[in-house]
């Protein structure tokens, strides 16, 4: 009988569209490889729901809160049904961009200036000075993050809504002009480096996922020095905080021209997007994995955390 995956999917994240356009591809691919799969878009009953299907591997293709947090881990450890991508602690501190920045830098990998800070603090007043960047300490995709330009006046004011939905404390970053670079982490082996131009303004949510909101230059055009301090650093990020399967880091680097030099690593995604513009089943096809190979992989990986 062929091994029963559930693919997690969806719930209920600032992320779940992605999720969703992540979970269904994953699954087809899944299929096509000879799995048995039930695709579980995720709500509250989700540990009934798993206790009733009995799956034997969970995929998990959650993103954000809940789902790439050490929540749903905790959950499927004591369900002691298999999982893939990191476990509880990684997934839980990754997902804490404050301390995750915290051990990183403690590992040697290159991280940028800042501090945490309260919501009503970074509203009230600039928290650093212009060029910087603020982001909630615990979402990806980069939902809730906002560039404040040199010379602007007042911190954004979408942070005073009494709707926020992104959580009471921020991470404040000093801004680090030029290029975006991401590199993943596959089967323990940093893979290539992809040099990110969004189509227009920065690397947002629209530039991640609409068609054509970017191009991905593969691999990067950098100096064999540079290119393999990325792919040396984000091994070295994965192992810092304890990932385990795919993870992928992303970096800015200040190669203009009368620029700093400076390149820092930003943070570490623990459960890539794997969608139709995603970065790591482009990062995997390029050192040779057909999506089915990767996904494939990924379920025989799977494992309770260790």
């Amino acid at each position: 009988m062929p091994k029963h995956v559930a693919v997690l999917m969806g719930g209920w994240s600032a992320e779940r569209e992605v999720s969703l356009n992540s979970g269904a591809p994953c699954a087809d691919a899944l299929e096509r490889a000879g799995y048995r799969v039930t695709c579980v878009d995720v709500d509250r009953n989700i540990a009934k729901t798993l206790m009733d299907l009995r799956p034997d591997v969970a995929f998990n293709a959650l993103h954000g809160r809940f789902g790439e947090d050490g929540t749903i881990q905790g959950l499927l450890e004591i369900l002691a049904i298999p999982y893939t991508h990191s476990g509880v602690l990684a997934s839980s501190l990754a997902m804490n961009k404050h301390r995750a920045k915290i051990a990183m830098a403690a590992a040697g990998v290159p991280v940028a200036d800042g501090r945490m800070v309260n919501i009503r603090e970074a509203a009230a007043s600039h928290v650093l000075t212009p060029p910087y960047v603020l982001k909630p300490v615990a979402e990806g995709s980069s939902v809730g993050v906002f560039i404040v330009p040199a010379g602007h006046e007042h911190p954004p004011q979408e942070l005073t809504r009494s709707d926020w939905p992104h959580g009471e404390f921020l991470l404040a970053e000093r801004f680090i002009d030029g290029r975006e670079l991401t590199c993943a982490v596959i089967d323990d082996k940093p893979t290539a480096v992809i040099d990110i131009v969004a189509a227009e303004g920065w690397y947002d949510y629209h530039a991640k996922y609409a068609k054509g909101g970017s191009k991905h230059i593969l691999p990067a055009e950098l100096s064999d020095s540079v290119y393999q301090f990325v792919q040396h650093s984000t091994l070295k990020a994965h192992q810092a905080l304890g990932c385990r399967g795919v993870s992928r880091a992303d970096f800015r680097y200040d190669d203009r021209p009368g620029g700093t030099g400076e390149l820092v690593c930003l943070e570490v995604n623990t459960q890539p997007g794997m969608t139709q513009t995603s970065l790591v089943p482009e990062l995997a096809a390029h050192a040779g994995y057909a999506f089915e190979e990767l996904v494939a992989w990924m379920v025989e990986d799977a494992s309770l955390d260790r």
